[in-house]
């Protein structure tokens, strides 16, 4: 069994060889070309959006990270990309007035996920998570559907 002890400013010996400015150039280097790919993988599939990759930095590590904060989410601070990623299942929507009262329904079907971020680091595909089917209510405003 290998132990990994205690190496120089109190880092372990792991983060001590993680931070070794070679490492931190293959990581970023590797982080970058992901970034391409995915950005690539995005550009095909885009047909309307605002959905981006990013690369961001961390202590250690770098991310690619896909985003979609749209004028629909931002305002509660959620984000879209899991459902580019991942896919959704269809849902149910019913327009409601301010009373309360249901003016209008309809479905929105369920979208496979495009897979960008698994396919651009060569990841094999997961199964987005079990969601049952629900229905949304939204109140109704001027013009548009809901």
């Amino acid at each position: 069994m290998a132990y990994i002890y205690r190496g120089l400013n109190g880092k372990n010996m792991a983060e001590f060889i993680a931070s070794l400015p070679e490492v931190q150039a293959e990581v970023d280097e590797r982080a970058f070309e992901i970034g391409v790919r995915a950005e690539e993988l995005l550009l095909q599939h885009r047909a309307e959006g605002i959905a981006k990759i990013e690369i961001a930095k961390g202590k250690i590590d770098s991310y690619v990270v896909l985003t979609d904060a749209n004028g629909t989410n931002k305002k509660s601070g959620a984000n879209s990309a899991a459902s580019i990623e991942f896919g959704r299942s269809g849902y149910k929507v019913e327009v409601v007035d301010e009373t309360g009262k249901v003016v209008d329904t309809y479905e929105v079907g369920p979208m496979e996920g495009l897979h960008i971020l698994e396919e651009a680091s060569h990841l094999p595909k997961k199964r987005a998570p079990k969601v049952r089917a629900k229905t949304v209510r939204v109140k109704k405003r001027g013009g548009g559907r809901g």
